[in-house]
């Protein structure tokens, strides 16, 4: 069974993309997600969901509201699926419950976040496409009922394999990941 990377994590603010590896903690994952300075850029998931599905060879990043979430704090999460399916591999939950811990931490309580998700170009653009979605919203589900995060704080949405690692190569198993943005002030305490 070949598995998507899991080779670490990386946090960065501004940076669209960036995925040195890193060792993941709770810590890094507040300050990563929470250098939101100032009021976010209103972003509408569902548009963000139509360019994905629209966007068949074209690059993410270049697309106006994209570009948007590009701009607002993010961090880089590899977790491992079993091949081609959207389960996650047992080593990937203590991963999932840094994360929820984070989202829990009173510096980031009081945001929402986006899970967006992603593929190498290994299949075909439909199938990655949808791929990716199930595996953004498998990662989505996993923290809100197994690990209490507020369903409400959580968007999902997948790009497939068009948002590749800057500098990358498009079929590399670093470009199966997802990222967590955060979106900016949620309007429900938990």
């Amino acid at each position: 069974m070949r598995k998507t990377a899991l080779a670490g994590f990386a946090a960065a603010f501004l940076l669209p993309a960036l995925a040195l590896a890193q060792q993941v903690s709770e810590q890094r994952i507040i300050t990563g997600l929470g250098k939101l300075q100032g009021a976010a850029p209103i972003v509408d998931v569902e548009i963000l969901r139509q360019e994905a599905m629209n966007g068949s060879g074209k690059q993410m990043s270049g697309l106006p509201n994209w570009s948007k979430v590009a701009r607002l704090p993010q961090m880089v999460v590899e977790i491992a699926f079993a091949n081609d399916s959207v389960a996650i591999e047992p080593e990937s939950y203590r991963t999932l419950g840094m994360i929820a811990d984070a989202l829990h931490h009173p510096n980031l309580w009081a945001y929402k976040f986006l899970v967006v998700g992603h593929t190498s170009s290994t299949g075909t653009d439909q199938h990655n496409l949808d791929l990716s979605q199930q595996r953004a919203d498998a990662i989505k589900e996993i923290l809100s009922t197994t690990f209490a995060v507020d369903p409400g704080r959580l968007y999902a949405v997948g790009v497939g394999e068009y948002f590749p690692i800057d500098g990358s190569k498009s079929e590399g198993a670093n470009n199966r990941r997802v990222q967590l943005y955060n979106l900016g002030v949620f309007t429900k305490k938990p």
